[in-house]
């Protein structure tokens, strides 16, 4: 069921895209922190059900420099943490601090289908641009830059990645305080 943060017929305006960045940043960091606890548990079972003479070993001789499982298990921790924050409450920690939130045109929820279009395609553009950068160079930045600043920049209002995932990113208005 989803949560209706204010009526339909009430329009908030879109965020901007320096708050979009700002929260980008923010988030940005917590992302971080959420990968590096994703890793340490991932990393203490790894070696439990290998052994940890085992694991050592593989960890000394370069085996476990591309792990694909512990890349899916990222991916996919973080696709849940930002899924579980945007359809609950619209916001993530930095999107609350900047005051602005995911929601439907109508007032509601992003369901989490929404929230994976949304994850996915950000995360599309991200890889093939580190994807450029790794093989062709720092040049590329020139040309795969301006792609990702796209995803966010609201033209009309609406970001690409607003526009894949039928959703808005608004301003929040300020609570009154009586």
């Amino acid at each position: 069921m989803p949560r209706r943060f204010h009526d339909a017929e009430e329009l908030l305006p879109p965020a901007t895209f320096i708050k979009r960045l700002l929260t980008i940043i923010y988030d940005g960091l917590i992302c971080i922190a959420v990968l590096l606890v994703a890793t340490w548990i991932y990393t203490m079972i790894a070696g439990w059900l290998t052994g940890w003479d085992r694991y050592q070993e593989m960890a000394e001789s370069g085996t476990l420099g591309g792990d694909p499982l512990l890349t899916f298990i990222l991916f996919l921790v973080l696709y849940l943490f930002f899924a579980y924050f945007w359809t609950r409450t619209g916001q993530t920690l930095a999107m609350q601090v900047w005051r602005i939130r995911i929601e439907n045109l109508d007032g509601t929820s992003v369901s989490w289908s929404q929230a994976l279009r949304r994850y996915v395609t950000a995360a599309a553009v991200f890889f093939v641009t580190l994807l450029a950068s790794h093989y062709l160079g720092a040049i590329t930045l020139v040309i795969t830059l301006p792609a990702m600043l796209s995803l966010f920049w609201p033209i009309n209002g609406l970001s690409v990645t607003d526009r894949i995932s039928d959703s808005v990113v608004v301003q929040v208005p300020k609570q009154d305080k009586k």
